[in-house]
């Protein structure tokens, strides 16, 4: 294992607990105390996953968060106190890729940093088409009509795994299972947000809409009749 894992946090507890484990697990570990080292740091050495606060000095984990998506598709795991609904939602909507609240469990955190690794190695596969929509696994990016369509790690991974079951309803229980890697804990309204922030982005106004609910059971991507 030789990953790169840069830790923005201003806690000096938590970042040496941080540090510590994992380059016990074997991780190449980078840190940063602030917003804006943070940034130059992930421009200066290309982590291959982002562990952020959100409550930094100066720039806050938000809008660090934001530069990061803005620059690339870095992985990010927002570790923070804020922990209420509307907290998680506007962490995602910077585009975090996972979300986990102060105090946590570290075997837990291993256990979310190992799933977003895995899913950010691009696989040796086929473009994958459905429709109008297309998805090259290669460079991990998707388009439809031409039109080239920017996708978050998640949303990748989400994408990828309705592209690859194409008609075939999938059910929450699945997804969780495939696409976070672990068990969610029954926080179903994030996959609910994901979906939404992915018709956003597959779906102009003259375009169908191609991830449809169904209600009760999960979604499916099909055709709209």
């Amino acid at each position: 294992m030789n990953e790169r894992i840069l830790i923005i946090e201003d806690d000096e507890a938590i970042l040496r607990v941080l540090r510590r484990a994992l380059a016990y697990e074997g991780y190449r570990v980078d840190t940063a105390g602030d917003g804006e080292s943070g940034l130059n740091q992930a421009r200066d050495h290309h982590p291959d996953l982002v562990i952020l606060d959100w409550m930094l000095p100066g720039m806050d984990g938000l809008e660090v968060c934001q530069r990061l998506r803005a620059g690339g598709g870095i992985p990010v795991l927002m570790l923070t106190a804020k922990d209420t609904l509307q907290d998680r939602v506007q962490g995602l909507d910077a585009g975090a890729d996972d979300y986990m609240v102060k105090p946590f469990e570290l075997d837990e955190l291993l256990a979310r940093i190992r799933a977003l690794l895995r899913r950010t190695q691009p696989e040796r596969v086929p473009l994958l088409t459905f429709a109008d929509l297309s998805l090259d696994t290669s460079t991990r990016q998707a388009s439809r009509k031409g039109r080239i369509i920017s996708l978050t790690a998640k949303e990748y991974d989400l994408l990828e795994l309705f592209m690859r079951h194409p008609r075939q309803v999938l059910t929450r229980e699945m997804i969780f299972d495939r696409v976070w890697g672990y068990d969610f804990g029954g926080e179903s309204n994030v996959l609910d947000v994901y979906i939404r922030y992915l018709r956003q982005k597959l779906e102009t106004e003259d375009e169908q809409r191609l991830i449809h609910t169904v209600r009760g059971v999960g979604y499916v991507l099909r055709e709209t009749p």
